[in-house]
């Protein structure tokens, strides 16, 4: 019997890239092997902690910023 998807897929954060988007701006966040990396709305690429990205992230999710929307990207390199 084959194994569930969720099984099959790559679940690690190296995995995903998260995006915030204003009405003009946008940043996506990554993790590479040496750890997170924010890229900016004019695609400068500067180093993150996680500490950073959550900075970020959290005040979005908790509607503390009007007019932001945050998606995450599934982005599994082995399929």
């Amino acid at each position: 019997m084959p194994r569930p998807v969720a099984e099959r897929l790559d679940l690690t954060n190296q995995s995903y890239v998260i995006l915030i988007r204003t009405k003009t701006s946008s940043e996506r966040y990554y993790r590479d092997k040496a750890g997170w990396v924010k890229v900016s709305t004019r695609g400068r690429t500067f180093r993150a902690t996680a500490d950073q990205v959550l900075n970020h992230v959290l005040p979005a999710l908790a509607g503390v910023k009007p007019n932001v929307t945050i998606d995450v990207e599934h982005n599994d390199p082995t399929s």
